[in-house]
Order: structure tokens, then sequence, then C-alpha cells
């Protein structure tokens, strides 16, 4: 299944990786291992998360304080916002 992203995603994940890097390097390289493992996750079970708002799911990432928001539609899964 496809993925199809927001274009304001890509600037809220490279903000939030040079944030986390700053943190403790390596840190950065966790935040997207964990969004890589959330996409495959969605991709593989769409309609595992719960229902958040106006038919939009919500899939919470391990260890780090951010959701994946999306919506699966005619067989593509779109990401809204990562935030």
């Amino acid at each position: 299944m496809e993925i199809v992203f927001h274009p304001d995603i890509s600037q809220e994940i490279k903000a939030s990786y040079r944030w986390y890097q700053d943190q403790s390097y390596g840190l950065g390289n966790d935040f997207i291992e964990a969004l890589e493992s959330a996409y495959q996750a969605i991709v593989e079970l769409p309609k595992t998360w719960p229902l958040f708002q106006n038919g939009f799911r919500r899939y919470l990432l391990y260890h780090f304080p951010f959701s994946v928001i999306y919506k699966e539609y005619e067989g593509k899964i779109y990401v809204v916002a990562v935030a």
C-alpha cells in the first residue's frame, strides 16, 4: 500500500530530528527509526489504531511524544501530520 505524505510533514520531521540530535547524538536517528516502524505497521494493519477525528486514525510512537495522523482512502495511506 502506498503512503502519501502531506507536504509540510518533511519540515516537521527534519526539525524534530535536529532537535533530538542536539539533545543526544543518535537520538534523532532513533526518532527516524521509530517513524519508519510506525509507517510499516500502519501499511500492514491500517485499521488497527483507533479513530481520532473526522475518520482519521492516530498511531502513537513508542519512546517519543509524537503521533502519526493518517487516513486510509482508496487503497492509499494519507499521512497528514506527525505531531
